[in-house]
C-alpha cells in the first residue's frame, strides 16, 4: 500500500514553482535596467527551478492539479514575458511596432503552446513534445543575446533576433515533434559512455559555457525540423 504523503511535502514542488516565477521576474527587473546578461542568466536559473519542481514532485509523489496549472502560469511568466520583454527592450524597441508585434507574438505563441500541452497530455507525461517547449525557445533567446554581449564584434547582427524570435514562435505552436527528457529509461544506457559524454559536456560548459550551452540548445532546437525533413523525404522517395 502506497503511503500518502503529508499535505506540507505538497509544498516543496510548489516552492520551486514560486522560485521560477521570482527569477523570470527578477529577469525582466534587470532587463529594464540595461543589465541584459544577467537578466539572460536568470531565465536559465527559471529552467533549473523549472526542471526542479516537476521531478521532486515525482520523487515525493505530490503530483496535483494544482502544481500542474501552477506550473503552466509559471511558464508563461518565466519563458513567454521575461524573454520576450528581454528581445524587446534589447533589440525590439528600435524597431518600433515591428518589435512590439514580435515579443507580442513570442508570448501569444507561448501561451497557445502551453495550453495545447495542457489540454493533450493532461495527467500522462509525453514521450516527445508537439512543438517546441516555450523553456527552450526562453533558453534560445537568452543564448542569442548572450552570444551578442560577449562577442561585441559582431553586434550588426542584433537585427536577427527578431526573425529568429518570430521563427522560435512557429515552431512552438508547429506539429514539429521533439524529444521529451521526462520519460527518458537511464536502464537501458550504458552507464560507462553516458557518464563519459555526461563528463565531456560538463568540461565544454566549464571551459566555454555559453559556446558549449549554445551547441547543446541548437542541436535540440534543430533536431525536430531535420527529423521532421527526414521523414518527408523518406515517404517521398517510397511513395515515388
Amino acid at each position: 500500500m502506497r503511503q500518502t504523503p503529508p499535505p506540507i511535502a505538497y509544498l516543496l514542488p510548489n516552492l520551486f514553482t514560486a522560485a521560477s516565477i521570482f527569477t523570470g521576474f527578477y529577469a525582466i527587473a534587470l532587463a529594464y535596467e540595461g543589465a541584459f546578461e544577467p537578466a539572460a542568466w536568470f531565465i536559465f536559473l527559471a529552467l533549473v527551478f523549472d526542471g526542479l519542481d516537476g521531478r521532486v514532485a515525482r520523487m515525493t509523489n505530490t503530483a496535483s492539479h494544482f502544481g500542474v496549472e501552477f506550473d503552466s502560469l509559471a511558464d508563461i511568466v518565466a519563458f513567454g514575458v521575461a524573454p520576450a520583454l528581454l528581445l524587446y527592450l534589447y533589440i525590439g524597441e528600435f524597431y518600433g511596432r515591428i518589435g512590439i508585434v514580435v515579443s507580442a507574438l513570442f508570448i501569444i505563441f507561448g501561451a497557445v503552446r502551453l495550453a495545447r500541452f495542457n489540454v493533450m497530455t493532461s495527467r500522462i507525461e509525453p514521450s516527445v513534445f508537439i512543438g517546441l517547449p516555450i523553456p527552450t525557445a526562453a533558453i534560445m533567446i537568452s543564448i542569442a543575446i548572450l552570444l551578442l554581449e560577449h562577442y561585441r564584434e559582431i553586434t550588426d547582427l542584433k537585427i536577427l533576433l527578431l526573425p529568429f524570435a518570430v521563427i522560435l514562435s512557429i515552431l512552438m505552436v508547429s506539429n514539429i515533434r521533439y524529444p521529451s527528457f521526462k520519460k527518458m529509461n537511464f536502464k537501458t544506457f550504458h552507464l560507462m559512455r553516458f557518464l563519459v559524454v555526461l563528463i565531456v559536456i560538463a568540461m565544454g560548459v566549464f571551459i566555454y559555457p555559453i559556446e558549449a550551452l549554445a551547441i547543446l540548445a541548437a542541436g535540440y532546437l534543430l533536431y525536430g525540423p531535420l527529423r521532421a525533413s527526414f521523414y518527408l523525404l523518406r515517404r517521398l522517395i517510397y511513395r515515388g
